[in-house]
């Protein structure tokens, strides 16, 4: 078995519009803007792992064909986060000529919401003055940490987490190419667990494959350290029969056995509220519970006894 990771980049990465997963509404505007050789400032905005970093280098690769990457700077601002990134590295490329063509340079800023608000400022002032040389792509998991005379300047696109369907493609396409075995449950497991991240999801095919070629839903859950639906689930019937005892030592045994923390085991249980035999009015009763005790865990609150708290309010609610 190969390097799934490094295949992912050189392999089944997207090299054009039409393979990029998911986003076609966006890649279809982003793809107009290609044509008429015509890019404005981008933001991207939305949760790591959706395609926002392949998009930007398929534009790259679209727009100067063999010397995007003469043509084309790509920093992680989350590792250079300071003023002098923008003055020194942004600004001597963005002030030359790109070469063989007479199109603006590309420099995407990844993580660009890490930047210091002094370093956007600098950022700022750099895309109004080389936008005759360059175009800035700028990557952001939050887009309210970039400042607003930035957002002014771009064109914003909001990238969704990628459908089952998406994810689903990319699965089918690798596990072909590398010989791998996964059943229906096993891909709800994988799905389930990376939750439109099609970075995790490759990062857990290669974790998992090492085990095997053939992958089931345990090894997923356990390589994740995330515990099954219907185990959270017991849990939770329990204390809606009353029998208070009984579901925390479930959940106990539950958090024991996957080595699991207080706050990884309240996203779990909101997640599976909405399952449970209750009346929309309690489900959203229990949910604003669940984010009551989030925040108190968040804080440094006892979790073992915010939890029990938690199954306190399930086995009130039936009573």
């Amino acid at each position: 078995m190969g390097d799934i990771q490094q295949l992912w980049t050189e392999k089944y990465r997207p090299q054009s519009f039409s393979e990029v997963i998911g986003h076609k509404d966006i890649v279809k505007r982003i793809e107009a803007f290609v044509k008429q050789k015509n890019v404005p400032h981008l933001l991207f905005a939305g949760r790591a792992g959706i395609g926002k970093t392949t998009l930007a280098i398929v534009i790259a690769k679209q727009l100067f064909g063999e010397t995007w990457k003469e043509n084309f700077l790509d920093l992680n601002a989350s590792d250079d986060r300071g003023i002098e990134t923008i003055r020194v590295k942004v600004k001597d490329f963005a002030r030359t000529k790109a070469l063989g063509t007479d199109l603006q340079k590309l420099i995407h800023l990844d993580e660009c919401d890490s930047l210091t608000k002094e370093a956007q400022q600098a950022l700022r002032r750099t895309m109004e003055t080389y936008s005759g040389n360059a175009r800035f792509i700028l990557s952001c998991n939050v887009q309210s940490k970039i400042i607003d005379p930035i957002k002014s300047r771009c064109a914003i696109f909001r990238f969704r987490p990628l459908e089952k369907k998406d994810m689903v493609e990319v699965m089918e396409r690798i596990t072909k190419e590398e010989k791998l075995h996964l059943d229906t449950k096993a891909i709800d497991a994988l799905f389930d667990v990376c939750e439109g991240d099609m970075r995790r999801m490759v990062t857990m095919l290669q974790s998992v494959a090492a085990m095997g070629s053939k992958i089931s839903e345990d090894a997923i859950y356990d390589l994740a350290g995330a515990v099954k639906p219907e185990e959270i689930k017991e849990a939770l019937n329990v204390a809606l029969k009353g029998d208070f005892l009984k579901a925390r030592d479930t959940l106990l045994k539950v958090m024991l056995a996957h080595g699991m923390g207080g706050l990884d085991v309240v996203k779990q249980i909101q997640k599976e509220i909405w399952g449970l035999s209750l009346s929309d009015l309690e489900k959203v009763k229990l949910t604003e519970r669940c984010g009551e005790i989030e925040f108190r865990l968040v804080e440094g609150s006892d979790e073992w006894i915010q939890l029990e708290g938690l199954l306190a309010s399930f086995v009130a609610m039936k009573k």
